[in-house]
């Protein structure tokens, strides 16, 4: 029993240490800093030491009898044991990072606070054992990562908390809805009964269960929160929503989806079109995006879609689901990894010019060598570069859709396209990627650029440049040594998802998957050129006295290219629909006459 306590721990213990380290602020902030970072490294401990026990085969559980009814279950595995330690890491390492980033920063106690509150949340559901206590802790983590949200308290901080916490409430009711339906049907939430249940007839709850979770996700079409938060929020917060809490959502899909429809076609193949859907439009706005945290926020949506193909690849495949197992959950390790690297890389641009609009940036990790080796680690890792983490979980989930284009047989159409668009996907990735690598680290700043150059020796301290560098090198140590890391931690994820025993060893470099990383590739330097050179930029007068070519270059200044943002106003799903006043009151009348209809009819039975 004494060991079992260990999954309660994880969850309590920085949920028990936030007010500690409010007050503890009050008095000393050197005092908090410290607390926070010990805090931080013993939890992300704690969590290694429970996925040791999960490798070593202990089986842990804990229950809470007589919660709500229903009570709380935490059970260790593999998978959960996994996404404990990365959340954990993630904590840990932006927990590093912040002190620089929040010095000129009020309410930091808040801050601290809210950030534990959530961190307890977060691991609680990645523990659970059933849908009720996923449910309990993704509702905690909805409301305590508003103030993470709205730590600022600009205008567009306060908008975007707003719509994140209204999204999450409406998205709770619905998944609500829907537990108590599967409950009335079931008898129980637990994972392993709904394992054991024909969800054939259970589409309907099943649907509502998924929809809190797509909407935390940052699935189409609830993404609408995820570019608007990713600006808004402090760059360490935004490392962790786009890599954790996302995956969070991305958690109850795989509960539903690989439990109550293991194996089932017609629900795979729902999954892998919202998965498409995602992938694509996530990859379309960050190609059109001129600011920095915004373009890597309508990535994670992206990446999520092709966490989601994976999803409902292990659905159609069946029993042949190995390759689809193995790259869902390295792809949801590497993005998490690839966003830790990506977002503290932006959080040092911000913190030191307080802009993100990549004509105010251009130039700025010029000489910056810490800054330009970590953002360089994370843009060719989620490209699918061959030798860096992402290429190695995105080889797996193009096999597995290659798989399945083979026994398709009369519906091969469909499944060909998604391949296709799954090539066409990595490529905008590549080039939205370039498109701010250059940017940031070749192009000169017209004004600027001297500014700039002096602050080579003070952007980063070395607290925050060490947490830099620790998430940037494991993204090629990890693309670099598949057979011998990444094929390990995919293995911890078939218990969990019910995979089967791959048929074969995969050759993560063959000639096949070299083929299709190189197409994506080849694609997006062909993007880069004709979309973000050509439609998303244009020329305008430089400024008075300055010269292009810099001293001793041209003696006429030549005119300057600028990014425009290109994308429709008026395209914004926030505003058609979410905040449109006639969508509002009729949507909240459909919903109550809806609930009134289910009440009378099915639960009162």
């Amino acid at each position: 029993m004494t060991m079992d306590l260990l999954l309660p721990g994880l969850v309590l213990l920085p949920m028990l240490a936030a007010p500690a380290a409010y007050f503890l602020g009050r008095k000393s902030k050197p005092a908090r800093r410290v607390f926070m970072c010990l805090l931080l490294t013993a939890e992300c401990a704690g969590a290694a030491f429970a996925l040791y026990q999960a490798m070593q085969g202990a089986a842990l559980a804990f229950s809470l009898a007589g919660f709500a009814e229903f009570g709380l279950n935490f059970k260790l595995d593999g998978f959960r044991a996994l996404y404990a330690l990365i959340a954990a890491f993630l904590w840990m390492m932006t927990g590093f990072f912040s002190p620089q980033y929040f010095a000129h920063y009020h309410h930091r106690g808040r801050y601290c606070f809210f950030l534990l509150l959530t961190l307890g949340a977060t691991v609680g559901v990645f523990l659970s054992d059933d849908l009720f206590t996923a449910f309990v802790f993704f509702e905690i983590m909805g409301f305590t990562s508003y103030a993470l949200v709205a730590h600022e308290e600009a205008p567009a901080a306060m908008r975007s908390a707003e719509t994140c916490l209204g999204l999450s409430v409406a998205g709770g009711m619905v998944t609500l809805m829907g537990l108590l339906l599967l409950y009335h049907r079931l008898g129980t939430l637990s994972f392993e009964a709904l394992r054991a249940t024909d969800g054939t007839r259970l589409y309907l709850p099943g649907a509502l269960v998924m929809v809190g979770f797509c909407a935390k996700a940052g699935v189409f079409p609830l993404h609408f929160w995820l570019p608007k938060e990713g600006p808004a929020a402090p760059a360490p917060a935004s490392a962790l929503f786009s890599g954790v809490l996302t995956k969070a959502g991305v958690f109850g899909v795989l509960a539903v989806s690989c439990n109550l429809f293991l194996h089932d076609a017609a629900w795979g193949s729902a999954v892998l079109a919202l998965g498409v859907a995602t992938m694509f439009g996530g990859a379309l706005l960050a190609l059109f995006s001129v600011n920095l945290k915004r373009t890597l926020a309508c990535s994670s949506m992206s990446q999520i879609g092709f966490i989601l193909v994976g999803v409902g690849m292990q659905c159609l495949l069946g029993h042949h689901n190995a390759l689809a197992v193995q790259g869902t959950v390295l792809h949801m390790v590497n993005h998490s990894l690839i966003k830790l690297c990506l977002f503290m890389a932006a959080g040092a641009v911000y913190m030191n010019l307080h802009q993100l609009n990549l004509n105010d940036i251009r130039g700025f990790g010029r000489g910056k060598w810490v800054l330009h080796f970590a953002f360089l680690m994370g843009a060719l890792g989620i490209s699918g570069v061959p030798l860096w983490n992402g290429y190695i979980s995105k080889s797996l989930l193009h096999e597995s859709l290659l798989e399945y284009v083979e026994l398709a047989g009369a519906s091969a159409f469909w499944y060909s396209a998604a391949e296709k668009m799954f090539i066409v996907t990595g490529g905008m990735t590549f080039a939205y990627m370039l498109k701010l690598y250059v940017a940031l680290f070749w192009e000169h700043n017209e004004t600027r650029q001297a500014e700039f150059d002096s602050l080579r020796k003070t952007y980063l301290k070395p607290l925050s440049a060490f947490a830099l560098l620790g998430s940037a090198v494991i993204l090629p140590a990890l693309g670099m040594a598949p057979h011998i890391l990444m094929t390990k931690i995919a293995e911890l994820g078939q218990g969990f998802m019910h995979g089967e025993s791959p048929a074969h060893a995969v050759d993560y470099f063959s000639a096949e998957n070299l083929l299709g990383a190189g197409k994506s590739l080849l694609i997006g330097a062909a993007l880069y050129l004709l979309v973000v050179r050509l439609l998303l930029m244009k020329k305008q007068p430089a400024a008075p006295g300055v010269y292009a070519g810099g001293v001793g270059y041209a003696k006429k200044a030549r005119p300057a290219r600028a990014y425009v943002d290109r994308w429709p106003k008026w395209l914004d799903l926030e505003n058609l629909f979410i905040r449109s006043k006639f969508i509002q009151k009729g949507l909240g009348g459909a919903v109550t006459a809806i609930c009134r209809f289910l009440d009378g009819s099915i639960f009162s039975r």
